[in-house]
């Protein structure tokens, strides 16, 4: 039985706006036994969830092209290329990503599968995702896409074939991780060889 290395001595609330940033004071035990104070901070803006619809007949993908501010300051100008993806807010995964499909992608996608769940930055973010891939076809478009405009989305709808979109990972055009992992998990898997 293994016993939990980490006492909690104290959280304090830095910020409660559109997340939650808190700084954690605790005691960590170490692997040789000694237990040492440490304080960091984490933010909480909940969990996600993202989908790589990809359509296995024309060997092509549904990606997305939005701003991203956190990029923006951090020296990449340019809006990202995503696969789509959102918050849960208060719903299950599959729930939240078949909504984000038809807001941002403009198709209904109908059997959304599960592939992974992963910590993205684990270093100070608690948010989860859980990744999804889902074959369509251009018979499930419903819609132009675009995301929400109330919420200031301003969303590019983008299909593209895997290939071209694995070569523009490799040309540094593609730099958003959960993309990279469900172009990668798409090349790995044959999803779109027919």
């Amino acid at each position: 039985m293994t016993t939990n290395p980490v006492r909690i001595r104290s959280v304090d609330i830095l910020s409660d706006d559109w997340a939650v940033l808190k700084r954690v004071t605790f005691d960590y035990t170490r692997r040789d036994g000694r237990v040492e104070r440490q304080v960091r901070q984490t933010y909480d803006r909940g969990n996600g969830a993202a989908i790589l619809p990809y359509d296995p007949a024309r060997g092509t993908v549904l990606l997305v092209r939005q701003f991203r501010l956190p990029a923006y300051v951090s020296g990449h100008p340019e809006p990202l290329i995503e696969v789509c993806a959102g918050l849960l807010d208060d719903r299950d995964p599959e729930t939240c990503i078949r909504r984000e499909a038809e807001e941002e992608l403009g198709y209904r996608l109908r059997e959304p599968r599960r592939v992974l769940r992963a910590f993205m930055s684990p270093g100070s973010v608690t948010e989860q995702l859980v990744f999804f891939v889902a074959r369509y076809s251009p018979d499930d478009r419903i819609g132009a896409g675009g995301g929400a405009e109330d919420e200031g989305e301003d969303i590019e709808v983008l299909e593209l074939a895997l290939d071209e979109a694995l070569l523009m990972v490799d040309r540094g055009e593609i730099v958003d991780g959960k993309t990279v992992m469900l172009l990668q998990y798409a090349r790995l898997k044959g999803l779109t060889v027919p």
